[in-house]
């Protein structure tokens, strides 16, 4: 297994040179096989929309994805096209639009969101989606001006609702004030997680 992290890809990433085919070479290749995942497991697996899938957050984002790969490539930490992308994560730096049942908490501070978090089916099972958030925060962590100067260690997820358990695994805490809603026919509710930040000066 091998994991890569994608920097926010810039302008360059857009909902019209995502979607036609073959996607523009311009755009990263990890960027591509993460929207692959996404796009295998959000719009064929639980039939959400593919003009959605690509959004405004994608240009400014960090996307992380898991590889599987062979023993070979694993000794020598090689990243080919015999690896497979099975699983990936998006992380988005503020700032964001509001929630969405219109909750507004005016002292509210900033808050990156944990999304897109999809494994294909036959890599389940193997707490890839544990792993990819834990590189995320140790990443992030790290550098937290980079997210922005405001941050200190807040995560918030929609996660469906059929998930939450595993997202109280990993660590978060329901929001009851977020309530509950609908998101291309999947019920979301809204959970927070705090990571402890390192700034130098």
């Amino acid at each position: 297994m091998q994991i890569i992290l994608q920097l926010p890809p810039g302008p360059i990433v857009t909902r019209n040179s995502c979607l036609t085919s073959p996607a523009s070479q311009e755009i990263p290749q990890p960027f591509l096989d993460a929207r692959q995942i996404r796009i295998r497991v959000f719009c064929e697996e639980q039939n959400c929309s593919l003009e959605g899938e690509i959004d405004e957050d994608d240009p400014r984002s960090w996307s992380w994805i898991a590889y599987e790969t062979s023993e070979s490539d694993n000794i020598n930490n090689n990243h080919n096209n015999s690896s497979e992308p099975v699983a990936t994560i998006r992380i988005v730096p503020p700032p964001h639009a509001p929630h969405p049942n219109g909750f507004h908490d005016p002292t509210e501070e900033a808050y990156i969101k944990l999304t897109r978090v999809a494994t294909l089916p036959h890599a389940r099972g193997r707490g890839l989606s544990r792993i990819l958030l834990a590189r995320a925060c140790d990443y992030l962590a790290q550098r937290p001006d980079e997210v922005s100067p405001e941050w200190n260690g807040l995560i918030l997820t929609h996660a469906q609702v059929d998930v939450e358990g595993m997202y109280l695994k990993l660590g978060f805490v329901t929001d009851e004030r977020l309530g509950r809603w609908d998101e291309e026919g999947i019920q979301h509710l809204g959970m927070w997680k705090r990571i402890d930040v390192k700034r130098y000066t």
